[in-house]
């Protein structure tokens, strides 16, 4: 079983116990700072276990992961020495340098654009504390960014309902890697432009 298979059949499970809101704000909070797993992976399969309360889930991921982004540009702006070896001993250097060289071309689309896409967006949030970019700028873009792709998830499994379990129950890593690689093409695609 791949590790995305497991945290889905684990996040189901989740999805059913009295603390599970609280779980997918931690997970949104903690991934938009410094945790790896994105709020989707819970809240797609808590919306499917609740339907009757998905907006509200939805509202909560979202908050949890503005939140999170608030405090991974405090960690950039107070606490970046102590960050910075980890983010090369993890891998996330190149991901941080083009954060640098996107807040250098694009400012709040920089953060727009990582909030939305699977791009590490903790990378942004430090790199936009490092920058010190406008606090209420950095929380808008993020609020937009983090809404409109949390909020996409959830009318998916809202109109596709039992459906889309099925789906991502079969297709789980595929559609993962498709996406990554459709986002990367149109993010090249917009180098290439400019």
């Amino acid at each position: 079983m791949s590790i995305f298979k497991k945290t889905y059949t684990k996040t189901i499970e989740l999805s059913a116990k009295p603390a599970a809101s609280f779980y997918l704000f931690l997970l949104s909070f903690t991934e938009a700072s410094f945790f790896i797993v994105p709020p989707d992976v819970m809240l797609a399969p808590m919306c499917l276990a609740q339907p009757k309360k998905i907006w509200r889930l939805t509202l909560i991921a979202i908050v949890g992961s503005v939140l999170g982004g608030a405090l991974g540009y405090f960690i950039g702006m107070f606490g970046f020495n102590f960050v910075q070896p980890y983010i090369e001993q993890y891998g996330y250097q190149s991901h941080y340098d083009l954060a640098m060289q996107w807040f250098d071309d694009w400012g709040f689309w920089a953060i727009f654009i990582a909030a939305v896409t699977p791009i590490p967006y903790k990378i942004f949030t430090i790199a936009a504390g490092v920058l010190m970019m406008n606090f209420p700028l950095f929380l808008i873009a993020s609020f937009l960014g983090r809404g409109l792709r949390l909020f996409a998830v959830a009318c998916f499994v809202k109109f596709f309902g039992d459906r889309v379990d099925l789906l991502i129950q079969r297709y789980i890593n595929q559609l993962g890697w498709s996406l990554t690689v459709i986002i990367g093409i149109v993010i090249i695609l917009k180098f290439l432009v400019n």
